[in-house]
């Protein structure tokens, strides 16, 4: 069995992907994984849909949208394969600044991701959830849009803004050039389907079977991270960061490992992505709340986690 599965974007919160690559663990169950280079954020799945590319790997939140924008047929998108389980994301502040968490936002000159918009759709969230008024933060121009990570990060340092939001390696930069102090973990909120394996509803008739056997292959990566030391991962992973300190990637694998952003059962926590999807509806991303049935797909079938 043979399938082609296409990187979303390269990511430290991805790393189970880059274990199970590393690890030989689908082939172990008897696939054969072509995989296809990262993309723009979101890029590969108009691929998946016309079935160019077998299966990606990205955000629930592209299965939503799809869900909420296009008829349903074959080349619908769904999910399956939980992966990151959790919301990869912080929230640093200069050291200047006097705030200590999401309720000083309001008072924020605040920066969020541009790259991609399920993090600033699930902080807003967080911040109703909070009781704080997103008028009061964003109807007085003091939210900052349109900023790479890396733009924000200058930001920060140059006191244009006083919090950004970033995931791994800019945290772990921040802290140790002293540019910037976690005040807030997304990690906190709790269960978010965050990250899955993506294929069209046609894909999974094509491939069910070896769709079930890369799910079991997830699982084997699962109970691995779980019983392995982060800097056992760190250096597993370490080829595909080859531009990021040995350090810097073991402190990131760290921070997300203690954090328990990654999944530990292959099935979509309903939980988590209902979260998920009442962020994106609550923030205006989708027209209707979308729900586990129309966008999972045979979660029952493919489940394959076993009890521990």
């Amino acid at each position: 069995m043979k399938i082609s599965l296409a990187e979303n974007f390269r990511a430290i919160f991805y790393a189970p992907l880059y274990a199970l690559r590393a690890l030989d663990f689908a082939p172990c169950e008897g696939v054969t994984v072509e995989w296809l280079p990262a993309r723009e954020p979101g890029a590969v799945f108009d691929e998946v849909k016309r079935g160019s590319v077998d299966l990606a790997w990205g955000g629930p939140m592209r299965v939503i949208k799809d869900r909420d924008t296009t008829p349903a047929a074959g080349d619908s998108l769904r999910c399956f394969g939980e992966i990151v389980a959790r919301d990869p994301f912080y929230l640093l502040a200069r050291p200047g600044w006097q705030g200590r968490g999401l309720s000083d936002l309001p008072g924020a000159r605040l920066a969020v991701v541009s790259e991609v918009p399920t993090p600033w759709l699930c902080l807003q969230a967080d911040l109703r959830d909070a009781g704080l008024a997103l008028p009061a933060i964003a109807d007085r121009g003091r939210v900052v849009t349109g900023l790479s990570m890396e733009q924000q990060l200058r930001a920060l340092e140059q006191e244009e803004v006083d919090v950004v939001q970033l995931f791994e390696p800019h945290v772990s930069q921040a802290v140790a050039e002293g540019t910037g102090r976690i005040i807030h973990a997304a990690s906190d909120r709790g269960a978010t389907a965050y990250t899955t394996f993506i294929c069209s509803v046609d894909g999974m008739a094509r491939h069910r079977e070896s769709f079930r056997r890369v799910t079991v292959a997830l699982g084997r990566v699962q109970h691995w991270i779980a019983t392995h030391d982060p800097d056992e991962l760190a250096e597993l992973i370490a080829p595909c960061f080859a531009g990021i300190a040995s350090t810097l990637l073991h402190t990131a694998i760290r921070r997300y490992h203690d954090a328990r952003i990654w999944a530990r059962q292959t099935d979509v926590s309903r939980v988590g992505f209902d979260r998920l999807a009442r962020s994106l509806y609550q923030g205006g991303f989708v027209r209707v709340p979308q729900s586990y049935e129309h966008c999972v797909a045979d979660a029952g079938e493919l489940s394959t986690s076993p009890t521990r």
